[in-house]
C-alpha cells in the first residue's frame, strides 16, 4: 500500500509537517516494497488553494493514507472522495512508517 506522510524535511527522520497543504515535503511510501519518495511541495507558498492542489497530486501518486497534522476542510473534502484515509499524526516519519 503506498502512503504519504508530510514531512518538515526530505529523510524519514524528519518531524511530521502539522500542515497538509503548505507542508515543505510530501513523503511516498510504499509498504510493500519499503521504498520512499520524498517530493518538494510546489503549492507550500500558493497564494491560494494549496490543500486542494496538493490533495490532487496526493490522489495521482495512488496513496490509500495521508499521516499530517491538520487537512483544511477543502482539501480534506477532496481526499475523502477519492477514498484516501486521513490520519492525524505528529512526531517522526519514521515513526509512522514503522507501526506500517
Amino acid at each position: 500500500m503506498k502512503i504519504c506522510i508530510t514531512s518538515s524535511g526530505e529523510n524519514l527522520n524528519s518531524d511530521i509537517d502539522p500542515r497538509f497543504g503548505r507542508c515543505n515535503f510530501f513523503i511516498f511510501y510504499d509498504t510493500d516494497t519499503k521504498q520512499y519518495e520524498a517530493v518538494e511541495n510546489s503549492w507550500k507558498e500558493a497564494s491560494g488553494g494549496a490543500g486542494i492542489q496538493a490533495s490532487q497530486f496526493v490522489i495521482q501518486k495512488g496513496v490509500k493514507k495521508v499521516f499530517t497534522g491538520r487537512v483544511g476542510a477543502s482539501a480534506e473534502m477532496v481526499l475523502r472522495k477519492a477514498g484516501i484515509e486521513i490520519v492525524e499524526a505528529s512526531g517522526k516519519v519514521d515513526d509512522i512508517i514503522k507501526k506500517c
